[in-house]
């Protein structure tokens, strides 16, 4: 395999599969055992109401098992207000907005973000109204990130036209206004994409206008951080990576890898995390909540081996 000089590529978690099910600590446990160092904290319905107190606290937690929460990223989709149209649900978006980024400065980390959010399927007519409204926030938003210590807000390009962006000019259009910003406004953080490598376009007919690989080749100018999970021809169903589902996922790690090595010259960062982003076996089941330790590890073992570059591998992968 080429090599990019400086390149460094690292296997992170998503904290979403132990929401409701296991504790932080035994999230933490696991991935200290699995040689995984970085943690994006996922959203829950809590998070947006709980005191500074638990988030330092959890800080603590992760740095006793030597884990970084080096990122904080939206899991439900619920910063969708700045589409609606109506102004009391930008106002909750924004006020919600606001408490995410400071969690994240009280958790540590150094990006903070979402999916922009969702247009309505009835009222798709919103969506040039919905980019700007997102726009126009987010703008205010990288300067609010910058007084709290946050350095990078990132937004995820999505596999639908109702959640912008999601094809190239989408993701170019909006990227580049914010870049733009950032240029004229220094003392403002930073914006990035988290983009996703199990997201490509497939249209109403169900034909693949872009493959995932496609939609990730065009996010690389702008790629932060990344989420890795695998999936199915249509982009529908989203899962691990164990042998079983390798079988009948499409996504190839060692080709995102390749990809990531010979075009490094693009990224914008020299240190890239992908987060493995799963939801993990059942939820809620006696028969299906223990399993989800070894679907972790065995996703994890196949993320290391396949996607890290420049990293010392753990004996215990």
């Amino acid at each position: 395999m080429s090599r990019s000089p400086g390149l460094s590529l690292h296997v992170g978690v998503k904290s979403d599969p132990i929401e409701y099910r296991y504790s932080f600590p035994w999230l933490f446990g696991l991935m200290e055992d699995c040689g995984v160092r970085h943690l994006q904290l996922g959203t829950f319905y809590e998070l947006y109401h709980l005191p500074d107190s638990c988030f330092t606290d959890l800080r603590r937690s992760a740095d006793s098992h030597g884990i970084a929460i080096s990122s904080v990223f939206t899991s439900h989709r619920e910063l969708g207000g700045f589409f609606r149209g109506d102004p009391r649900w930008v106002a909750v978006a924004r006020r919600n907005y606001e408490r995410l980024i400071e969690v994240g400065a009280l958790v540590g980390a150094k990006r903070v973000g979402s999916n922009p959010g969702s247009i309505l399927r009835d009222e798709m007519e919103r969506k040039p109204t919905g980019i700007r409204t997102f726009v126009d926030h987010m703008k205010e938003l990288m300067g609010y990130a910058a007084t709290v210590g946050v350095v990078m807000l990132t937004m995820e390009p999505m596999s639908c036209l109702a959640e912008p962006p999601t094809l190239p000019d989408e993701m170019a259009g909006m990227m580049e206004e914010l870049k733009a910003h950032r240029t004229d406004h220094p003392e403002c953080a930073d914006i990035g994409l988290c983009a996703d490598v199990s997201h490509g376009y497939a249209d109403v007919s169900g034909n693949v206008v872009a493959t995932h690989m496609q939609l990730l080749s065009a996010a690389l100018p702008y790629a932060a951080e990344l989420h890795l999970k695998n999936t199915d021809a249509l982009f529908g169903a989203t899962f691990g990576f164990s042998p079983d589902e390798r079988e009948r996922g499409i996504v190839d790690l060692a080709s995102v890898r390749e990809l990531l090595v010979a075009r490094s010259a693009e990224l914008p960062t020299r240190e890239l995390v992908g987060y493995l982003e799963i939801g993990g076996p059942k939820l809620g089941r006696d028969y299906s909540d223990p399993h989800l330790g070894k679907a972790l590890r065995e996703s994890l073992r196949h993320c290391r081996e396949a996607f890290e570059l420049g990293t010392e591998h753990a004996d215990d992968r």
